[in-house]
């Protein structure tokens, strides 16, 4: 199936909310693409569906469980095929304790969950044999590993370094599929709107229009806030037996979720 009129189709999976929401919302609105839009919350999925019932499709999909990958590729069969894969679901949480409910919750959504649906992704690029894309939302928290966030900006870094090989990887296998390393500092959204003050705060739409720019581009890495890339720059300058002394917070124990 060609897609309708020429429109491209993206799939963003962490729609329901946060960024995700923000980016579905001004994908269909722009009246240019067709979208697929997936979460675990399909309920709040509908208001999204209704802006344009005739180019947005739904799918229920939580990304940690084993048939995530099969709902994915059943919405990209619905949609006749995809151009643009975006991934926005996410969890973390501030953990010095190491509760390892905490960990095992980081690390089933940020690197089983996030694993599955890039492989799926790819796969789907490889056997169809035509140019795409890969966006995935990580964040600046995978520059050095932060003490009172381990298993979440040790995962982010996985993130990294998963979208490096995919790269390679998909070079070596002449796979025509670009690669999109999406890197927000602290966003505005519900999750967030606790009346505390983070630092270079964004809105949600700033960055979903900041990303959408990015993916147009199809920039290789993209870090969204200015003030954040010069704070990755100094991160990355720090000596280890200097970084290890820093106390580093956050004004609130939960840092991002967004599915």
């Amino acid at each position: 199936m060609k897609p309708q009129n020429g429109m491209k189709r993206i799939i963003i999976v962490g729609a329901s909310s946060g960024i995700g929401q923000s980016l579905a919302t001004q994908y269909i609105l722009s009246g240019t693409w067709q979208v697929g839009i997936a979460a675990r919350r399909s309920d709040r999925l509908e208001a999204l569906r209704n802006l344009a019932p005739d180019r947005v499709y739904t799918a229920t999909i939580d990304i940690t469980a084993d048939d995530a990958a099969t709902r994915l590729s059943q919405l990209i069969a619905t949609m006749g095929g995809m151009d643009v894969f975006l991934l926005s679901s996410g969890t973390g949480k501030q953990n010095p304790s190491l509760n390892p409910d905490i960990e095992r919750l980081t690390i089933d959504t940020n690197v089983k969950g996030f694993t599955m649906m890039i492989d799926a992704a790819y796969g789907y690029f490889k056997s169809a044999g035509t140019p795409g894309q890969i966006a995935a939302i990580t964040s600046i928290a995978g520059t050095r590993g932060i003490g009172i966030a381990a298993s979440y900006s040790a995962t982010k870094r996985y993130q990294w370094c998963y979208l490096t090989a995919i790269e390679q990887l998909a070079h070596t296998q002449h796979v025509d599929v670009a690669i999109t390393d999406l890197r927000p500092g602290f966003v505005s959204t519900p999750l967030l709107d606790d009346g505390n003050n983070y630092p270079f705060k964004l809105s949600a739409d700033y960055t979903a229009r900041a990303i959408r720019r990015a993916i147009a581009h199809r920039r290789r890495v993209a870090i969204i806030n200015r003030p954040y890339a010069v704070l990755v720059f100094i991160w990355r300058l720090i000596p280890r037996c200097v970084w290890k002394r820093l106390a580093l917070k956050t004004a609130k124990k939960q840092i991002v979720k967004n599915q």
